[in-house]
């Protein structure tokens, strides 16, 4: 059976469990499970004999099988097998008496305890490796990694020397000699994050074998344990050839010197220098010429020699079957810089792309100049800026492509104002598109109280898909005329129904809130493609809006308009009933002063499933837990065994780590209640804003709430982007431990419009000095969203921070970090920009082309160019 990277790891495996398993993690096929890596790999196994050992340190070492006792167990189901072990021969060459150790397995399945005692029958030669431990005066391993060595392997190849006789000799053994099966359990082991359904070890032991399988074909699969059911038992998928070209060697007499070192340890070398040239897979291996066919390179030879990278075939051995941590941590870095390079040049592609596209050139600046000349404030030189970069683009044949990232408040609508207004004074349309209703209603009222005055008329249409059958079809017949102006639309705009012939600008604002299908469908509204200005006040890295958005311009306000008071930020712990007690009395006294309040609260009710909100995750309201690995995990590792626990060091075996189960979120109908009660706010009427509330319902809401007739809003945050109540002054946000940095910035954002003093007051139950607590002082002492937004990045990755389907696990980089790897990605950038320079279809790089391709299929590219 020919075996490749698209092959269906179900075609390989017998034990459909463990393929079911697999596939609950994403692995469909081989190669999915080859970019399953592992988040760290264990140091080397240390070589003792047993006079050497120490409990609870990890050892390896050579014994003879003396005696094999299987014992039924009277508490409880099942059987006892013990294995008396002598080392005697191999302490010999370490200058050391021989001891003997008992081998302990449990198991309630007799079928497995009868196929471990034939493996270790009396006289066998094993090789052993564990935690030692000691019982009754004994020294004694439970449930410790055994090879056993064939005793004639010369003999096993000269009866009869076919195929099949050798590949049976090697599943009655693991493998030919002591040193071999030595250098298997010494050296580093890589572990993978687990599920409940299957342990670190079992992926590693699937993933060695589809290694195998590309390696060897037919006889490697089967004796890997892929496609043989007379390797042992179903559950049992462990007997697997490893080739010599993937062996690697040991170091010079670290396994049988005839002498014992100076120390008293001995250990593979995992700090050895790796050399690329010397290490790489040798071409005369029969299986690295079927690994190199079957795992083509995507790096360029002469990009890959410049910085002394592997080959792809080789690097993803060294990564699941390292022989020193040197070579894993190579490996890791080779497939980063894989990332880096693919990711940069699809971005750089697609801006090759769009400088050939056409579209409709805004040249006349009179309309905007009149605007800003009738502004009653004086703009920031940062939006000054923004604006002439915004008319230059928009003043070209191609489309304008820029991001604009700025501070909650920092005056991005009348940077938008002024780009929409060059397009209705070019003759053109222009649509501004917001998340949500109560955010396109706003801007509506503002923009068009902003374009009609004395000195200019401009035609402003709402279109949202809460407005009634009438009005709606009159804003979409607006739209359709073509007639130059500024049209407001939530998704309502991404609708069949919408035609906007005339289109030359669309703005999107907070652009994370919106999928990429979504925003291209505007973009193909014409032949001609519009300019795009997206908009977001979320916070993004420099290095990360460089990664991400790299075929953007990207401009950054970084002023606040006058008049603005930096907002006051204080963390109060809710078990701190004094404190809680002093902050709603302040709260009681802004209101008194008539002004405004949030209360922001993660979930809508008690009633909603905690699961879905009480840990990492969003929930339908958009808030995102943050996991700072605190809480119970008990899904990480519940199928792993106490003893690859301890081997692994990841914690309890039940994966909770000694945590404690974090406590359940508050609700808004439960704070709404609780606050009503209090004795601070008596005569106060209170409203509540939930995702689940209609337009209408909304609408009215905001309204009662910005005149001061509910001056007290319980929400979640479905307040967080773009509501804008010149009169609130505090915000209170419950569970604040519970979110991401990036996202209180935003809530903070929603006051201290109004030119007055603002507070937000951030109440926690994190426990000092905890990861929560401290990230939390991350934002009590910063204004600064690019700083909070670095902080927020290296704390959560760059999926929660510019959204999933942007990053992070669904983006199909796995190893890339946006913030450390940044000298990488702008290595990758370098050679991706000479690469395109000169041959601007890879067509002499066909391999990365291909994974370009996919890179852009999964959304990547399109994501930054929309």
């Amino acid at each position: 059976m020919s075996v490749s990277l698209s092959t269906p790891i179900s075609s390989l495996m017998t034990n459909k469990r463990r393929v079911s398993a697999l596939k609950s993690l994403g692995l469909i096929t081989v190669g999915d499970a080859l970019t399953y890596y592992p988040f760290r790999v264990t140091e080397p196994v240390a070589l003792k004999a047993l006079r050497e050992a120490r409990a609870g340190q990890s050892m390896a070492f050579a014994a003879q099988v003396r005696q094999v006792r299987v014992v039924p167990m009277n508490a409880r189901r099942g059987f006892r097998l013990e294995v008396l072990v002598d080392d005697a021969d191999f302490a010999r060459t370490r200058n050391i008496n021989g001891a003997i150790a008992r081998l302990v397995f449990f198991s309630g399945k007799r079928q497995y305890i009868d196929w471990l005692s034939a493996r270790m029958r009396s006289g066998a030669d094993v090789v052993v490796a564990g935690e030692p431990t000691e019982f009754n005066g004994q020294l004694q391993f439970t449930h410790p990694e055994v090879l056993t060595i064939d005793p004639d392997p010369r003999g096993s190849a000269r009866s009869g020397g076919a195929a099949s006789d050798k590949a049976a000799a090697r599943r009655m053994y693991d493998a030919d000699t002591e040193e071999e099966a030595l250098r298997r359990v010494c050296r580093p082991r890589p572990v993978y994050h687990a599920i409940s359904r299957i342990s670190s070890e079992h992926i590693h032991e699937a993933i060695l074998g589809f290694l195998d399988a590309l390696q060897g074909g037919v006889v490697a699969a089967a004796d890997a344990g892929l496609r043989s059911a007379t390797t042992g038992p179903a559950d049992v998928d462990s007997a697997r050839l490893r080739s010599d070209a993937a062996q690697g060697v040991i170091a010079d007499g670290a396994v049988r010197n005839g002498a014992a070192k100076d120390d008293d340890t001995t250990t593979a070398d995992a700090s050895r220098p790796v050399d690329v040239a010397d290490a790489d897979i040798a071409e005369t291996s029969p299986g690295a010429a079927a690994m190199r066919r079957a795992v083509p390179d995507v790096i360029p030879e002469s990009i890959r020699a410049a910085h002394g990278l592997m080959h792809r075939a080789q690097a993803f051995l060294a990564i699941h079957d390292p022989q020193s941590t040197g070579e894993f941590h190579q490996a890791i870095a080779t497939l980063r810089y894989e990332e880096a390079l693919i990711s940069q040049t699809a971005v750089l592609q697609s801006r090759q792309h769009t400088r050939h596209t056409r579209s409709r050139a805004c040249v006349d600046d009179s309309l905007r100049d009149m605007f800003i000349a009738s502004l009653p404030f004086k703009l920031t030189g940062g939006q000054r800026k923004v604006i002439d970069d915004v008319a230059a683009d928009m003043a070209q044949s191609y489309p304008m492509q820029r991001l604009l990232q700025g501070e909650v408040g920092s005056g991005k609508t009348v940077v938008a104002v002024c780009a929409m207004l060059q397009a209705v004074g070019a003759g053109y349309q222009a649509v501004l598109v917001a998340p949500t209703q109560v955010l396109a209603e706003q801007h509506y009222q503002t923009i068009s109280a902003m374009v009609n005055g004395d000195s200019m008329q401009v035609a402003v249409t709402l279109l949202t898909g809460g407005m009634r059958l009438a009005a709606r079809r009159k804003a979409l017949a607006q739209a359709a005329s073509g007639e130059p102006g500024i049209i407001i639309a939530t998704h309502a705009a991404f609708s069949s129904t919408f035609q906007a012939p005339n289109l030359a600008l669309v703005v999107i604002d907070e652009q994370h809130r919106f999928g990429v299908e979504q925003r291209e469908s505007l973009r193909d509204q014409s032949e001609l493609t519009p300019h795009l200005l997206v908009m977001t006040a979320t916070p993004i890295p420099r290095t990360a809006a460089m990664t991400w958005f790299g075929d953007l311009d990207i401009s950054w306000l970084t002023e606040l308009p006058g008049g603005r008071k930096p907002i006051r930020t204080v963390v109060v712990p809710e078990a701190d009933a004094r404190t809680m007690a002093a902050m709603f009395a302040h709260v009681r006294r802004r209101i008194d002063a008539g002004e405004r309040a949030y209360v922001v609260c993660p979930r809508i009710d008690m009633d909603e499933d905690s699961d879905s909100t009480g840990g990492a995750g969003e929930n339908e309201d958009g808030f995102e837990a943050f996991d700072d690995g605190s809480g119970d995990e008990r899904s990480q590792a519940a199928g792993s065994s106490r003893s690859s626990a301890r081997r692994s060091g990841d914690g309890n075996a039940d994966g909770s780590e000694g945590g404690k189960p974090k406590p359940p979120l508050h609700a808004v109908a439960e704070i709404a209640q609780r606050l009503q009660s209090l004795p601070q706010f008596a005569g106060i009427a209170f409203a509540t804003l939930t995702g689940r509330d209609d337009d209408a319902t909304k609408t009215q809401v905001m309204a009662d709430f910005s005149s001061g007739r509910t001056p007290v809003l319980v929400a979640t945050t479905v307040i967080e982007v773009g509501v804008d109540v010149p009169q609130a002054s505090c915000i209170v946000i419950f569970d604040a431990d519970r979110y991401g940095l990036s996202q209180l910035h935003q809530l903070r954002g929603r006051v201290g419009r109004g030119g007055t003093d603002s507070w937000a007051f951030l109440v926690s139950r994190a426990e000092p000095d905890s990861i929560a607590a401290q990230r939390l002082e991350v934002i009590h002492h910063s204004l600064d969203g690019a700083e909070i937004a670095q902080a927020d990045l290296e704390l959560r990755g760059a999926g929660d921070v510019l959204g999933d389907a942007q990053s992070g696990g669904k983006s199909g980089l796995k190893l890339l970090r946006v913030v450390k790897d940044a000298a990488i990605i702008a290595d990758a950038r370098a050679d991706a920009d000479a690469l395109l320079d000169a041959d601007p279809d890879l067509s002499h790089a066909v391999q990365l082309a291909g994974a370009v391709l996919d890179f852009t299929r999964g959304g990547e590219s399109q994501i930054v160019s929309s």
